[in-house]
């Protein structure tokens, strides 16, 4: 689950957001607003998760998140292989540009409703007490090792297979975590701490 968290890209958008949003056209400012448009899109699912997480569960909100952020992934990529090149520079069309902002925001949405807080409530509940701390010390380190992985790789992505390629890539991964969730995430919801056994 936590390198899942890592693989659908998200840091991506949060770290190279602006230089992203400019490589395609967008002045600095329109860059920057964007990038905080984001920021608020995600505090903003991170309290509407906080509302549904003991209602519905935490696998459903880690599902509905895969799928949705897998869609909105896929039209990032299709936008972005629409752009044209530019006086040395990608530039995507009106309508493809607001596509793009559009599917980038709700990506945000589907994140921070879903992997972005669930994966942290779960990694805290699945746990049986007796390795629970060194289960969530091992997660903290893979998850940091992908968003290594995930950062650094990007700029090669970049250069090598563009924009569209990279958010393939992580539309890719977003489908891949659909599956992950089905097959292999279990419900925490409802079970005591103490219920938690190995399997």
């Amino acid at each position: 689950m936590a390198v899942f968290q890592q693989l659908v890209g998200i840091n991506v958008v949060f770290y190279y957001g602006a230089v992203l949003w400019q490589s395609v056209g967008f002045s600095e400012g329109d860059a920057l607003l964007i990038n905080v448009i984001s920021g608020a899109v995600s505090i903003g699912a991170c309290l509407f998760a906080i509302a549904l997480i003991d209602r519905i569960g935490r696998k459903p909100l880690l599902w509905a998140g895969s799928v949705g952020m897998a869609l909105t992934l896929a039209c990032m990529a299709y936008a972005f292989s629409t752009a044209s090149l530019m006086e040395g520079s990608l530039r995507l069309g009106d309508d493809m540009g607001v596509f793009a902002l559009l599917s980038a925001n709700a990506y945000v949405f589907f994140f921070n409703v879903s992997w972005g807080p669930v994966m942290w409530v779960m990694l805290g509940e699945m746990f049986p007490n007796q390795m629970r701390g060194s289960g969530l010390a091992i997660a903290g380190l893979f998850q940091w090792l992908a968003n290594f992985g995930i950062t650094m790789t990007f700029p090669i992505m970049l250069a090598s297979i563009g924009l569209a390629g990279a958010y393939g890539f992580y539309a890719l991964c977003a489908m891949v975590s659909v599956l992950f969730v089905l097959r292999l995430v279990n419900e925490t919801r409802g079970k005591e701490l103490e219920e938690m056994a190995y399997e």
